[in-house]
């Protein structure tokens, strides 16, 4: 929502702890997101079929209609007969500062999923991402990776800004890759203590997102590669870009493309997402998506990618 004025002027500075306001807003933009679903979302557009794991309440049936019609496999959430599905709801003002919640709802049922009777039904995971989530769910789907020899992807993502140190070293210890931001590559130094070299003989690869310089893929026994962004990104809202690259990145894993290949898969993915409000409003045709990958990245790039994508 969008508020045209400031709340600076509603604000009464000595009377804070008396607080009670409320503002006129002038639209209401309601948009599908959340970081499991953009990230299974981009995977079905590519022509993959991810099996979406989570927890939402029974207002869930619209998204899951739209997820499905998108190439995603929703047979196996779980289904709150209690909570509703979380939910983020902002207000802006015209300076863009930010009134906002999150109410996590059925989200905090994701602990009580068991991801081997998922298994049993669709086979063998290429990998298992553990995103942003209940961290009891995250601790939990991190210990069965390791327990039962699943690949696992750690994108701990904003869950770090929460999370201590013991949490965070659960999480990403024995990853076969890891996901985060520039940042948020610091914020896991910071809280558990480790260097750069120590997070890196804990997962098999790195791969940090550097924003508009695109992306850094490091590895014990990995070479350092670095890819830059896409060209001639016209950037309107940022929401839902790094899922996109998660998304890209993996679908070309799934190709068994390199790791480069990946990263340049994943940069123009991002680069569709921040070129439109909402995380999951983009399209293109395969052919479009090819051209986009031609002029960053050359010939040799789209026709690998071109020989897989739908």
């Amino acid at each position: 929502m969008t508020f045209e004025g400031k709340f600076s002027d509603s604000l009464v500075v000595d009377q804070l702890d008396k607080l009670s306001v409320s503002f006129l807003v002038n639209d209401l933009e309601v948009r599908r997101g959340g970081c499991a679903g953009n990230i299974s979302f981009g995977l079905g557009v590519l022509g993959l079929n991810p099996v979406l794991v989570g927890a939402v309440g029974e207002d869930f049936a619209d998204y899951r209609s739209w997820l499905e019609r998108h190439g995603v496999n929703c047979d196996h959430i779980h289904v709150s007969p209690t909570k509703h599905t979380a939910r983020f709801v902002c207000t802006n003002d015209e300076t863009m500062a930010q009134i906002a919640s999150f109410y996590p709802g059925a989200m905090s049922e994701s602990r009580e999923i068991e991801l081997k009777p998922i298994v049993d039904a669709e086979g063998d995971p290429a990998y298992v991402l553990i995103g942003p989530d209940d961290p009891e769910g995250m601790l939990r789907h991190t210990e069965e990776c390791r327990q039962r020899g699943y690949k696992f992807v750690a994108d701990p993502s904003q869950q770090l800004a929460f999370g201590d140190g013991d949490l965070i070293r659960q999480l990403i210890d024995g990853a076969d890759i890891l996901i985060t931001n520039e940042y948020e590559s610091h914020v896991i130094e910071k809280k558990t203590g480790w260097t750069s070299d120590d997070v890196q003989k804990r997962v098999r690869l790195q791969v940090t997102t550097l924003g508009a310089d695109g992306v850094r893929i490091e590895g014990t026994d990995q070479e350092l590669i670095e890819v830059p962004a896409c060209k001639d990104v016209t950037p309107v809202e940022p929401t839902g870009v790094g899922d996109a690259f998660r998304a890209g990145f993996l679908a070309a894993l799934g190709w068994e493309l390199s790791l480069e290949r990946a990263a340049q898969v994943g940069c123009v993915l991002a680069a569709y997402v921040v070129e439109t409000v909402g995380p999951q409003e983009y399209t293109f045709t395969p052919a479009e998506f090819l051209d986009r990958l031609r002029g960053s990245y050359g010939d040799e790039a789209a026709d690998e990618v071109g020989a897989h994508i739908k």
